[in-house]
């Protein structure tokens, strides 16, 4: 899959790249897990970063859980 490359916000090199993520907020009967969430990759300075938007919008997300969110069970492993 050819990526394009983005500018990064930090660096200014045009070496970024937009990758899709999973992010889990809260624990226990309040964990959240919001997919699909998009995370910007330099690949010249190593940084990760999430823009102003994405922030907005997984704030909205929490916000609205309960009308956003649909149940679901989830499987949990641990990296050893």
């Amino acid at each position: 899959m050819n990526r394009k490359s983005i500018k990064c916000d930090l660096c200014g090199a045009a070496a970024a790249q937009l990758r899709r993520i999973s992010r889990s907020f809260g624990r226990g009967s309040t964990l959240l897990v919001v997919e699909c969430v998009p995370v910007v990759t330099c690949a010249k300075c190593g940084e990760t970063y999430l823009t102003a938007e994405t922030l907005h919008e997984l704030e909205r997300i929490k916000q609205h859980r309960r009308e956003l969110a649909r149940k679901r069970s989830v499987a949990v492993a641990t990296f050893a």
